[in-house]
């Protein structure tokens, strides 16, 4: 029997909800290294605790509790700003309690509750008041082995109708990807095979090579390594589209009624998030407005663009998880080839090949890939990189190919 302290952390949220917990989680980890850290969370997601590296075992819990656990020595809200997962915590008489300020729980203490910063940056922020440093960026998990790999995924559902883009829509991508000669897996849980199952016979009827359904035969371990293995991920703004920022796989992330800034940090040089300036009800029963914005042709776009720069990265295209620029088949890449510009019609700039970005003050820029893709409409947030705003922004570019632009 363990005698060490033991600490609760609660999050009793789905998958996306856990891994932008995931820096606050490590934090915690390494400001309490003598304790036991038990994540309260749903049983389902155990199979991420390894890649995790952050804590030692699971309560299952979903929601704000209750949270099956006497007189932790410390617990964590990782799940909400109360009062139903404050009062939780109180009930598991913990020597310390770590939350968010709620009026309906006067005698609990802590910052109040900011609506206004990304997930990730909340929890570490919260725990930043305490005295825990955690680090936001601290958002990868390793990349589990693979039996497979070079497929791209397309994952249509998720957790409410507001955020699911049409099947029909999701068919013709799988279509185009699949014509293009391209291995598309259909991902999704239990609940979500059905809805799999008619995208890939919607894209088989317009005579695309058949897609492998997946959807409700993996667990999340599973769905990691497939993942990890990707070249491309496809999918709306649901958990799927946080385990590819964790993986480091690039994704084409289409978002509805939430702002992709909601949701954490990843590096946006390999993810583009597709929005149309709309917010809504993240929990409607129809698809919000602003995701039925979003076409085919500028999904398509986005795949295209990020499926090109992981050819140039993997040097051979031959569909192999491509390699970082710090490896050695990245610097041979760097080394051969001419560089090549691709203009995105009313999009960015592909560029490819042994290339350097500099600053005006002559800093080096670290593209990390010898494939990116650049802003032309002047509004992305990371510039010098792209990160869709063209889109929502209604950019045109000011002359065609050949004239200047």
């Amino acid at each position: 029997m363990e005698h060490r302290p033991v600490l609760v952390a609660l999050r009793g949220l789905g998958m996306g909800g856990l891994l932008t917990a995931v820096p606050a989680l490590r934090g915690l980890r390494r400001a309490y290294p003598g304790h036991r850290i038990l994540l309260a969370a749903p049983a389902a997601l155990s199979g991420l605790l390894p890649l995790m590296d952050a804590v030692d075992a699971l309560l299952d819990v979903s929601g704000p509790g209750p949270v099956p656990y006497d007189r932790p020595d410390i617990a964590v809200n990782l799940h909400g700003g109360g009062p139903r997962s404050t009062l939780a915590l109180l009930r598991t008489r913990p020597g310390r309690l770590l939350t968010h300020a709620h009026p309906g729980v006067p005698h609990a203490g802590g910052p109040p509750w900011d609506p206004e910063p990304d997930e990730v940056t909340r929890w570490c922020a919260l725990l930043g008041w305490y005295g825990v440093p955690a680090d936001p960026a601290d958002l990868s998990l390793p990349v589990p082995p693979a039996t497979a790999a070079g497929h791209v995924i397309v994952h249509p559902g998720a957790a409410s109708p507001a955020r699911r883009w049409p099947p029909e829509r999701f068919a013709q991508v799988v279509a185009a990807l699949g014509r293009a000669g391209h291995r598309v897996l259909l991902t999704g849980g239990p609940a979500e095979r059905a809805l799999a199952l008619r995208v890939a016979a919607l894209a088989r009827a317009s005579g695309s090579p058949v897609a492998e359904v997946a959807a409700g035969r993996t667990d999340v371990a599973a769905l990691a390594e497939l993942v990890g293995a990707a070249r491309l991920v496809v999918c709306g703004d649901t958990g799927v589209a946080h385990l590819a920022t964790a993986l480091g796989t690039p994704s084409v992330v289409l978002f509805g009624p939430a702002s992709p800034a909601r949701g954490g940090r990843p590096r946006r040089d390999r993810h583009i998030a597709l929005w149309a300036g709309r917010t809504g009800d993240p929990h409607g029963l129809v698809p919000d407005p602003g995701l039925l914005e979003i076409g085919v042709p500028e999904v398509l776009e986005a795949v295209l663009t990020l499926l090109a720069a992981d050819a140039g990265r993997a040097g051979d295209g031959d569909g192999a998880r491509p390699e970082t620029r710090d490896g050695p088949g990245a610097r041979r890449e760097e080394a051969d080839g001419p560089v090549t510009v691709t203009l995105c019609e009313d999009g960015p700039l592909l560029v490819r090949g042994p290339f350097t970005i500099v600053t005006q003050d002559g800093r080096t820029v670290d593209q990390g890939r010898a494939a990116v893709a650049l802003c032309r409409c002047g509004r992305s947030a990371i510039k010098p990189f792209c990160d869709g705003s063209h889109k929502t922004t209604g950019f045109r570019a000011p002359g065609a190919p050949g004239e200047g632009t």
